[in-house]
């Protein structure tokens, strides 16, 4: 098959790589679409040492079961994998499970490729009405849908205004589940004018620049989809007392919360990663009957665009929140 595959820094190839064989519970996935995520970003960049070259990345995917008593059915993947025993998935915190793992990180090879193998248990599958780079999507909006459901639970009482930090597809995501959870105020702050333009126009957000954030603001709940030390500071400051911060950003390890304020002002700060397998199922089932909106925002490109597709996202030059790369012609 034909793969995308993370040489080293900035440094990504398409050539030929073995086809995965499916063991005994597991399904050979044709994959239809594939997004770039913010983690994939980071290790093109050489920032993520979980994930080493030679690597096949991606793990938002959608495709066709290919071969076996579910041929041709059309399903979403949900990457994370557990054990499905420890005290954390018999809990429904399976996300937390201490062997967890996901495609892209070794041992598990990416999406960035025309298959993949996967589990039956990590498979939803799609009603025909719902386009692959629609399923797709279900990946990253879940983590914002995670985010959201945890953060409202610590409230403890109804939000109604939020900010989002970051206009990315986990920013966008966590804005979509906001309103889809009930939370009718919600304004993301994207520094990217192209991107930011996007929003507005072609996604029905309120998307504001960083300059343009009233410094008095204050908001319900905050959801950082960047997790830079610069974001986190604009997260503290914003969080209205007894307000909750809901971090899901991998961008830098530290700098930027305002301890003082958060302790003075008892804002609760929530890391939050990836989701429940409920969720992803919670998130899908909102795709599906359409209470995430078109999700018509993508950018639709062939795997073999995808150096460009990676370059274009670091150089800041694409205004769409996600580029969904076509492994097959």
């Amino acid at each position: 098959m034909k793969a995308l595959i993370y040489d080293g820094p900035e440094q990504l190839g398409l050539r030929d790589a073995p086809e995965p064989v499916p063991d005994k519970g597991q399904q050979l996935i044709k994959i239809l679409a594939v997004g770039i995520c913010g983690s994939d970003m980071h290790a093109y960049l050489g920032h993520d040492n979980r994930r080493p070259a030679p690597l096949i990345l991606g793990h938002e995917a959608a495709g066709v079961i290919v071969g076996g008593a579910r041929d041709g059915e059309r399903v979403t993947v949900n990457p994370l994998v557990t054990c499905g025993t420890c005290k954390a998935c018999t809990s429904g915190k399976d996300n937390l499970c201490p062997e967890r793992m996901i495609i892209s990180m070794p041992p598990r090879e990416g999406a960035f490729a025309q298959f993949v193998a996967m589990r039956d248990e990590n498979l939803v599958t799609m009603p025909d009405h719902v386009s692959f780079d629609q399923a797709c999507l279900a990946e990253p909006i879940a983590c914002g849908w995670h985010t959201v459901r945890l953060a409202r639970e610590t409230l403890q009482e109804p939000a109604t205004t939020a900010l989002v930090i970051g206009g990315g597809a986990i920013g966008l995501g966590a804005a979509l589940s906001l309103k889809a959870q009930g939370v009718a105020e919600v304004t993301i702050v994207e520094p990217n004018a192209l991107r930011r333009a996007t929003l507005n126009d072609a996604c029905g957000q309120n998307a504001i620049s960083p300059d343009d954030l009233d410094a008095a603001a204050m908001f319900d709940l905050v959801i950082d989809g960047v997790g830079y030390a610069a974001t986190r500071k604009t997260a503290s400051a914003h969080a209205r007392p007894g307000g909750v911060i809901g971090h899901i950003g991998l961008g830098e390890d530290a700098g930027g919360l305002d301890i003082r304020r958060m302790t003075l002002q008892e804002i609760t700060f929530i890391g939050t990663y990836t989701y429940t397998a409920q969720d992803f199922r919670d998130t899908a089932r909102a795709i599906f009957d359409g209470r995430l909106g078109p999700l018509n925002w993508t950018e639709a490109r062939p795997l073999s665009d995808g150096p460009a597709a990676f370059a274009d996202i670091r150089a800041g030059a694409t205004s769409a929140p996600k580029i969904v790369l076509h492994p097959h012609p």
